[in-house]
């Protein structure tokens, strides 16, 4: 199973999001045959087999295993990927362009440089072997800074350092990679 699966066919986002079908995945968090998700999701097996079966043709579970009893033959099937997450491609018939926004420093350029990761990653890994890893580095971490001008003089030195360590590392003849680094205030955590 992968742990995240990035939905970029507005046909499967529409399955995905049908309310009975986004309970029936909500149950998956084990394996289950029509008749267990039946039970947890409130509804009959049959309707339940109804969704698996879409579910399974875009891809969104697969099946593990058949257990026989009684003479009756029972499917087992799990979700395709722990998280999915939906690429921003499908809402719009055009790509996100972080170079039409003007102020580098708004919510809306952090936003169009995240979404531009999404279906750029999203579009590699699909297309990418299964069990190969792509070359990719995250960095996430939380600071805390004292003042604005703390933030200021971070963002100053860390701009230095980026653009040292890209003026060493960097090659004309390579395969490039995109770096992207972002801040934006944390969120506070509900309690």
């Amino acid at each position: 199973m992968e742990n995240v699966h990035v939905l970029s066919d507005a046909a499967v986002v529409e399955v995905a999001l049908d309310p009975v079908r986004r309970a029936i995945l909500d149950a998956l968090t084990e394996p289950g045959s029509a008749s267990t998700i039946a039970a947890a999701v409130g509804s009959t097996r049959q309707k339940v087999n109804y969704h698996l079966k879409a579910l399974e043709a875009c891809g969104l579970v697969e099946p593990t295993e058949t257990r026989a009893w009684g003479g009756i033959t029972e499917r087992f099937v799990r979700r395709s990927a722990r998280h999915l997450v939906v690429s921003p491609d499908v809402l719009q018939s055009t790509a996100v362009e972080p170079d039409r926004i003007a102020d580098r420093l708004s919510a809306a350029y952090l936003i169009a440089v995240n979404a531009r990761t999404v279906s750029e990653v999203g579009a590699i890994a699909s297309s990418t072997a299964s069990g190969t890893r792509l070359p990719t580095l995250t960095i996430d971490t939380v600071i805390g800074f004292g003042s604005p001008e703390d933030r200021a003089a971070f963002a100053a030195d860390l701009q230095t350092a980026v653009a040292a360590l890209t003026a060493r590392y960097h090659r004309d003849d390579g395969r490039p990679h995109r770096l992207t680094v972002s801040s934006y205030p944390r969120p506070k955590e509900s309690s």
